[in-house]
């Protein structure tokens, strides 16, 4: 017999403004122990020396989480220069230093080298697999990392301020798979000096912001009703960016069951606006999401069934 799920079956998103030195798992346990919820996830892992916005999906919304981890994201950081780190952050021990202090004036002319679409080598110490084996944990076993350079998407990168000599805080606006960390690092070396970053903080990813963050300490204060908070943002919150299709309760009952449903008619064609074979569109049915699904050659066919 299979042993019965724990939590209850709530459903939607909570904009944790995750706190400094907490990993993104033990952010999205915290807050799943808050909620009761029987299911959470996150959309888009933290360091733990990094704060801000961690989206935490509750429920059916864990259904919609590459969502948001394919949308864009905003990043503030700080870079330290002179000081190069085996963690390319504050955590790890120094690996080289270098005297040579940055100008304003050169780093704003190496800044369209790392815009747009760029080569770039993850952290030795990042959360992606080597041989069915996490980089971190083989680098903090002391074994040499050797990870692939991959393409990423910065669509921004500018000088906010520089404190002082050896700081200076970055905006980075940027797409899946970019690392602030190496970002640093990279901008260090392109500049003569070495660098790592002192500070992170994430203001935006996908359709979520600032505004709609809570601190944990927040959530905590509410005691037993986070549900009803209004911290609790609905499942489509994600979805912005996805066209919605109404559909009659007799298509929402064949959508969720698995069936397609057929669109050829004429009167179908004012409903489906823009919409084109091979969009992806977000059916719904009395003010609720019924499902993630495809239109193909004239049938909406599901994707990803929301039991909401």
């Amino acid at each position: 017999m299979a042993r019965r799920r724990k939590g209850q079956p709530i459903n939607g998103w909570v904009i944790l403004d995750k706190p400094l030195g907490m990993t993104s798992t033990q952010a999205v346990a915290a807050v799943r122990r808050l909620f009761d919820a029987n299911k959470a996830g996150h959309g888009g892992t933290l360091d733990p020396l990094a704060t801000g916005l961690l989206p935490i999906a509750l429920g059916e919304a864990t259904k919609t989480v590459s969502y948001v981890m394919d949308g864009r994201k905003v990043y503030r950081f700080t870079a330290r220069w002179g000081e190069a780190r085996s963690t390319d952050d504050a955590e790890g021990p120094i690996t080289a230093r270098s005297d040579r202090r940055p100008s304003t004036s050169e780093i704003e002319a190496v800044l369209p080298r790392f815009q747009g679409e760029i080569s770039q080598v993850p952290p030795a110490f990042s959360a992606i697999k080597v041989e069915g084996e996490r980089a971190y944990d083989l680098a903090r076993a002391g074994e040499a990392v050797d990870l692939a350079a991959r393409l990423i998407w910065i669509e921004r990168l500018s000088l906010v301020s520089q404190p002082d000599a050896d700081h200076a805080e970055f905006e980075v606006v940027s797409g899946k798979g970019a690392y602030m960390r190496s970002l640093a690092r990279d901008l260090g070396l392109a500049l003569g000096t070495v660098a790592h970053v002192s500070a992170l903080r994430r203001i935006a990813v996908g359709p979520f912001t600032e505004s709609q963050a809570i601190s944990l300490e927040s959530l905590k204060a509410l005691g037993h009703i986070p549900p009803a908070s209004g911290h609790l943002l609905p499942v489509e919150t994600a979805l912005d960016d996805i066209p919605a299709l109404p559909l009659t309760d007799a298509e929402a009952l064949r959508l969720r069951s698995g069936q397609s449903i057929g669109l050829l008619r004429a009167s179908d064609r004012e409903r489906l606006g823009a919409i084109r074979s091979g969009d992806l569109v977000c059916a719904m049915a009395g003010g609720k999401p019924v499902a993630l699904a495809r239109l193909e050659a004239g049938d909406l066919r599901p994707v990803r069934v929301l039991h909401l």
